[in-house]
Formats: C-alpha cells, sequence, structure tokens
C-alpha cells in the first residue's frame, strides 16, 4: 500500500513561523527592542503554534481494541441514516453540547469534556494483522492485506522507539505490555507487537495475566524464591565477567541485550516497581468502580504504573479479556455485553487520571486497527472497514471536549479533517517529546523517519 501523507488544513509550519517572527522581532532591535523583548516575542509565537506542549506527556497508555470496533456503534452515531445502516442502538447527550455518542457508553458521555473524539481516521488495509501492524506502529504494512507474523525487520512498535529515544532513568521499565501477545488464530504472534529491528533490548516487559486474580504476579520484577538481594548481586557479577570475557566474539548476537540485562537486575531490586503492580492497596470501592472484569483491573494498573513513572503502556483487548471486536456475527448482542464494562471501566480510569492530576501530563489514545462497514451483514454483524472510524484521546496535551473530523452520513468515509494512522503517530510522538522528523536505522542501515506523518494541531491545546 502506497503510504498516504496528508497536509490538513488547520496545520501550521511550526518552525518556519517562528524563525519568521524572530527575524521580524530581530529587525526591529533598531527601535528599542531588547533581547528579553525578543525571546518575549518567540516565546508567545511557540505557544500559539503548539510548541508548547512538546514533552507535555510524560506517560502514554496506547489502549488497543484488537478486532475493529464499530465507529456506529460508539462514538460516531448516525441517528439520520437509513435503518439498515444505523443499527439498534440511540445516540445520546454527552456533558458537551452537540455531542452525541451511542447509549451502550452513558459513563463515558458523562465525561465528554474530558476527552476528544476523531471520527475520521483511515487507511487502506483490511485485514486484522496488517493493519494491527499500522495502528501499533504507525508504519503501513509493506504486505497489507495480510495476517502477517512478527519478523526481525518489522518496524518497531510504539513503547519500542520510546524507549530507544527517551528512556527512563528511573529503576523501572521504559515500555510495559499489559495483557496476552496477540494472535490471529494459531498462528504466531502478530507484527507491530515488539522492537523490530530495533532488537530485543528494546522490547517491552510483558505482563499477559489478570491483576484481578488472587493468583497474579509479574515474573519479571519479583526474585524467585530463595533468591535474595545478596545473591542477586552474585549473579549480577558472574553475569558481568561472562560478558566481558565474551563481549568481542558475540557482540552482534548479543546487541541490546546488556541493557536488557541491566535493567533487568534494576527492576528486581526496586521496590518502587514491586509496588507498581500491587493492586491490593487500592481501595475496593475504587477497585469495583473499574469493574472487576480483567479490563477494568488492567485499567488500574495501568493507572499505577503511569503514577510510577512508566513512559509508555500498551493495553491488549485481546479475547482473553472477554470477547474480541471482530463482531461479523450477532453484533449487537456482542456489544451489548462488551459495552457496558468498557464504558464503567474506561471512564472510571479517566476520571481518576484527571482528580489525582495525572491527565494532564499522561496521554491516552483509545483505539483499533479499523471500524466496521455502515450495513449489517447476513449474520447480523459488521464486517472490516478501515475508510473510515473513529477514536478516543485524552490529556497530554490534547484539546478537551471536541469532535474532531466528521463522516459521512453513514460513517463510511471522511467529510472532513481525515487523519491517518501515521498522524496519530506523530502526535504522539510530539506529544511525548520526539520530533517525528528523527531517523532511525533499520537492519540494513536505512535511516528512516520514526513518523511518515503529521502532527494533527488541531488536536492541540
Amino acid at each position: 500500500m502506497a503510504e498516504q501523507r496528508r497536509q490538513h488544513p488547520n496545520q501550521r509550519p511550526q518552525s518556519r513561523t517562528t524563525r519568521r517572527r524572530l527575524l521580524e522581532v530581530g529587525s526591529s532591535a533598531a527601535f528599542g527592542v531588547t533581547l528579553p523583548d525578543l525571546l518575549a516575542a518567540v516565546e508567545a509565537q511557540a505557544d500559539t503554534s503548539g510548541t508548547r506542549l512538546f514533552a507535555q506527556a510524560k506517560s502514554v497508555v496506547v489502549i488497543f481494541l484488537w478486532g475493529g470496533p464499530g465507529q456506529q456503534d460508539l462514538w460516531d452515531p448516525k441517528p439520520d441514516a437509513p435503518s439498515v445502516l444505523r443499527g439498534e442502538f440511540e445516540p445520546i447527550s454527552t456533558s458537551i453540547a452537540g455531542t452525541q455518542v451511542s447509549e451502550q457508553l452513558p459513563k463515558l458521555a458523562q465525561h465528554a469534556h474530558r476527552y476528544s473524539i476523531v471520527r475520521s481516521v483511515t487507511h487502506r488495509d483490511f485485514e486484522h494483522g496488517s493493519a494491527a501492524y499500522t495502528a501499533l506502529t504507525g508504519y503501513p504494512h509493506p504486505l497489507p492485506g495480510t495476517n502477517t507474523t512478527a519478523k526481525p525487520d518489522d518496524f518497531p512498535t510504539y513503547g519500542s522507539v520510546v524507549s530507544r529515544f527517551a528512556p527512563n532513568s528511573r529503576p523501572v521499565p521504559d515500555f510495559v505490555v499489559l495483557g496476552p501477545v496477540m494472535h490471529q488464530g494459531a498462528r504466531p504472534p502478530l507484527a507491530g507487537q515488539n522492537a523490530g529491528f530495533l532488537g530485543p533490548g528494546f522490547d517491552a516487559l510483558r505482563v499477559p495475566g489478570d491483576p484481578g486474580e488472587q493468583s497474579f504476579r509479574v515474573d519479571g520484577v519479583t526474585l524467585p524464591e530463595g533468591v535474595g538481594q545478596g545473591r542477586l548481586s552474585e549473579r549480577r557479577d558472574l553475569l558481568s565477567k561472562i560478558d566481558s570475557a565474551e563481549q568481542a566474539a558475540k557482540h552482534r548476537q548479543l546487541s541490546g541485550f546488556s541493557d536488557l540485562y541491566e535493567r533487568a537486575f534494576g527492576l528486581l531490586g526496586s521496590s518502587e516497581t514491586r509496588r507498581a503492580f500491587e493492586l491490593g492497596g487500592e481501595s475496593q470501592r475504587l477497585r469495583d468502580s473499574y469493574t472487576r472484569t480483567r479490563f477494568g483491573q488492567t485499567l488500574l494498573m495501568a493507572r499505577r504504573l503511569v503514577e510510577a513513572h512508566i513512559p509508555l503502556i500498551t493495553v491488549n483487548w485481546s479475547k482473553l479479556n472477554a470477547d474480541q471486536w471482530d463482531t461479523h456475527a450477532k453484533n449487537y448482542p456482542r456489544l451489548r455485553t462488551m459495552l457496558p464494562p468498557f464504558d464503567q471501566a474506561l471512564a472510571t480510569f479517566i476520571e481518576d487520571l484527571d482528580t489525582r492530576g495525572l491527565l494532564d501530563s499522561t496521554l491516552v489514545l483509545c483505539l483499533g486497527e479499523f471500524g466496521r462497514t455502515p450495513k449489517i451483514n447476513k449474520d447480523a454483524g459488521r464486517d472490516h472497514w478501515p475508510d473510515c472510524y473513529s477514536m478516543l484521546l485524552a490529556g497530554g496535551g490534547i484539546a478537551r471536549g471536541q469532535v474532531f473530523g466528521a463522516s459521512n452520513r453513514s460513517a463510511a468515509y471522511p467529510v472532513a479533517n481525515d487523519v491517518a494512522p501515521w498522524d496519530i503517530a506523530a502526535t504522539m510522538f510530539h506529544l511525548k517529546g520526539i520530533d517525528p522528523k528523527t531517523h532511525i536505522n533499520n537492519r540494513q542501515g536505512q535511516p528512516l523517519p520514526i513518523s511518515r506523518g503529521e502532527v494533527v494541531s488541531g488536536l492541540l491545546l
């Protein structure tokens, strides 16, 4: 699939504007403009251009709804469409006048002033595997329309790029994935979930278990039984000696692993990290508010990881988190089961972040790999539809309470401010403090930009 780049009407070339303003103010120096005046003017210009939001997000939480939720049944109801298109759910009003969402999202409707909806996300890949790769890396897959599996040459997922360019100095992981590894049927893991050509040193700490279970534990941050801090130090010293002896011979094979080992030992010795993965200290009332579902308790853990300053957290909604969003059949009975706990948990998560003063510094992205067809099929379901779908963004420099972009009468195609996944990637990197035009070398040594998109300035504060 050819990569598409869009220049949005609302977008301004920030650096060019700032330079022009600098020259304008500088030329006025003969008339009494001082250096402080000049710097203040440049700072003011940066404020209006959105530059001040660079690095606004200390943490990013990517909530990935594997399977592709229908835009018409969540964020973009079409009450005036023919009945064959609009489906069974009625729209309801939200806390923002003129904005409606599905009747199955009453809690999120109450908190619409805390987040924004994009109703014009679009790409051209109809298949789960390659479309999920696009959603989780911001890059179109080189083989669109395939259920491709992970390969060493893959472009790295968001968290791996953040680990590479914005690592954490604290004794906590740079990148955590909560939820099982995603598969398509019995195939190996899907592409787009790991560090790809960056190498295993930039892979996530994976937490596949259910945080709500009594038996839950995170093996990567817990010392094995019988291994105390003394034995841990001895093992670290031994590993260091082995690495020194074999470094020259195995440098290429071990590339990336030394940093991973260092981080692993740091995690095992960090009480801060261990506490972040323990939900026992949370009140029963709050845990109930998140819902006692796997998804809800995982979001609660995500909030704790935000408090622990984890740079990027991915929450996977997979088939092990109850039903998938791939509703080819019985769309409405399945959504009536899935949406109430989803609504309650996500609304609580956003509210909890906000009341704790964390939302302004935490970017939340909630999206799938595509949307669903306008028409209901013969099995009372909706099929894959990447041409137009919706997503939610909140915090971290995102404007509150707005709807960005628009779809046509049937939610089939964008009619205003279309946004591609690579534009979302550019916006996320910008808010995390990484220039989207930064280049990274693949395994062949070729420099590639970490995003081919453009920052969607219309989404920013």
